[in-house]
């Protein structure tokens, strides 16, 4: 990158080539390794653990596990929010619960006045539809709308009156409140756990792009921008800024600074720093001459100057724009309530008995684009297959005794928080005995039946889920390149004028690079999805890379200033301060 303090201008964009649109080969290869586990995989197991234990063993105690189906529905919401800093995890749980009450009794109402099996895949398929796009306009994380779709088809088909819906949604919001506490509780351990692993995830992340190879730089400066960018969202979200927080704020922008001089950075050090934030020890503060002293002192930054408060009066996109037309959100959402509608009746017309396991598997496929919807059908096959032959295995003892089928679900649930992150399907050799036994709370069914009925629906719902991910076509992608490039050239814009001028009004400079910031992380994410999309125009590529380098360029000149106008500020106060105790004496 160049040193320069104004950086050069975007070459004058190419036009769009209109071009043949390309076929897409969908990969094999590399589907089904192996990555590394979450660093907090832990914590959503734990607590999914916790939280349908307490409701179930006593509903098991009562003899009225016949109900757990509903108490389970609030327990998987502690599996939500557990990236996010504690005021933002209440607000969000809050918002799963009732999410899920709503999902819950729209398809209680249903199931209580209509058994027409018709019927009640089409209301599952748009219930799917309204899930997954609410859960990735609003970016709820995983699980997504998995979970609400999982348990809101499940009880479409569950046998239902009127007077029972009260009593049922009473279950459900009572073991919600369970799994909101339990949620919360490690902030009485360690409050400011999830901005310090953010924070660390961001240094990590400028010490990879620091030690990468130059064939890998360009990928890694792309990750090590969003996991900044993740790091002052969740510094954003914490409320007050307190020491804690004002420490943090200095080693995220540490971390920036080193993806604007990565030669002049150590990056062993900024992995000392990271080191440093695990357990509920002091935020390490770096000395003063430590790491990128050749444009300046970073750990010496004014909190004052760090522009937060405009930042958070800019705030955030409205759910209502993401939701507008013309927003990448819709193909998705069509493909969902299509492909789900596609699968529940694929499954009636084969005659199997629980149509909704082929719509919750045609559900769980579509991601932001047809090659990841690929890779997670054939993950989705891979850990069914894998799943009915473990829950074969215990089934046996699981009808035993119904304190077994309750212990079996605890120990699959966990296991599917602890392997997921490793790949999706090595969870679901978890998730689906977890939800075939799930059906036993009930009463105990022939395994055998429920054997053949999940592997039908599960290759029936691949089938036509992927199926209708070809057929629907997300022609937006390309488009949402065209208007991320637009918003990433105003933000670069704006950022110049700001550097150009000789002394910008607080907070200006920090704000016009946090959102050049975020406008190329969602220019990274929109031409990632694009590239992805089954049958798409060709893409402006070399527009993209243009604007990236421009843009990153433009960052690096914001850190050089802030942080020589900081270093200069610094000293004009200590001057200052030395000249009145010395008048003074």
């Amino acid at each position: 990158m160049s040193s320069a303090e104004t950086p050069t201008s975007t070459p004058t964009p190419s036009p769009s080539p209109s071009g043949p649109r390309l076929v897409r080969r969908l990969p094999l290869a590399g589907v089904l390794r192996l990555n590394k586990p979450s660093d907090i995989w832990f914590k959503p197991a734990t607590s999914v653990v916790v939280s349908a234990a307490v409701p179930n063993l006593t509903l098991l105690a009562l003899g009225r596990l016949d109900l757990a189906m509903y108490t389970m529905a609030g327990s998987l919401c502690a599996l939500y929010a557990h990236n996010l800093p504690y005021a933002a995890r209440a607000r969000a749980l809050a918002w799963v619960v009732l999410g899920m009450l709503a999902s819950l009794a729209a398809a209680l109402l249903t199931a209580s006045l209509t058994s027409s099996a018709a019927v009640l895949v089409a209301v599952g398929a748009v219930l799917a539809a309204a899930q997954k796009t609410l859960c990735d306009a609003t970016r709820i994380g995983p699980p997504g709308h998995l979970i609400l779709t999982f348990i809101s088809s499940a009880s479409l088909f569950a046998p239902q009156t009127l007077g029972q819906i009260p009593g049922h949604l009473a279950l459900t919001a009572g073991a919600g409140a369970v799994a909101w506490l339990v949620g919360m509780a490690p902030a009485l351990i360690r409050p400011h756990g999830p901005e310090r692993r953010a924070t660390a995830r961001a240094l990590n992340a400028a010490a990879a792009y620091v030690s990468a190879e130059d064939g890998a730089r360009e990928r890694a400066r792309a990750g090590a921008a969003a996991a900044v960018h993740a790091a002052w969202q969740s510094l954003l979200a914490t409320g007050g800024r307190g020491a804690a927080r004002r420490g943090l704020e200095r080693l995220v922008v540490r971390a920036e600074v080193a993806l604007a001089a990565p030669a002049d950075t150590d990056p062993a050090l900024l992995r000392d720093w990271a080191a440093g934030l695990s357990g509920t020890g002091p935020v390490p503060r770096p000395a003063r001459h430590d790491g990128i002293s050749a444009i300046g002192n970073p750990s010496d930054i004014d909190d004052e100057v760090l522009g937060i408060e405009a930042e958070l009066a800019f705030g955030k996109p409205s759910l209502w724009r993401r939701l507008a037309p013309g927003s990448p959100l819709l193909p998705v959402a069509l493909r969902t309530a299509v492909g789900c509608a596609l699968a529940g009746y694929g499954s009636l017309a084969l005659g199997v008995g629980r149509p909704y396991w082929a719509l919750v598997t045609a559900a769980s496929l579509y991601q932001a684009n047809v090659t990841l919807t690929w890779n997670r059908t054939v993950q989705r096959v891979a850990g069914n297959l894998a799943g009915v032959l473990v829950f074969a295995a215990v089934v046996p003892l699981a009808h035993v005794g119904q304190i077994f089928v309750v212990l079996f679900c605890l120990l699959f649930s966990f296991g599917a928080e602890a392997f997921i992150s490793r790949n999706y399907w090595l969870g679901g050799v978890c998730v689906t005995p977890m939800a075939l036994l799930i059906t036993e709370f009930a009463r105990t069914q022939e395994a055998g039946e429920l054997i053949t009925d999940r592997v039908v629906d599960t290759l029936v719902g691949a089938l036509l889920g992927i199926v209708a991910a070809v057929i629907v076509t997300n022609r937006r992608a390309a488009d949402h390149i065209e208007l991320a490039l637009e918003a990433t050239e105003r933000a670069r814009e704006a950022a110049e004028r700001t550097l150009a001028a000789p002394r910008p009004e607080p907070g200006g400079l920090e704000t016009t690079h946090r959102r050049l910031a975020a406008a190329l992380v969602e220019l990274r994410a929109a031409d990632d999805t694009a590239a992805g999309e089954w049958w798409q125009r060709a893409l402006p590529e070399e527009r993209v890379v243009a604007a990236e380098q421009a843009a990153h360029r433009t960052l690096a000149a914001t850190v050089r200033r802030r942080t020589r106008r900081t270093v200069q500020e610094t000293d004009e106060h200590r001057g200052g301060t030395d000249a009145r105790e010395n008048t003074r004496a």
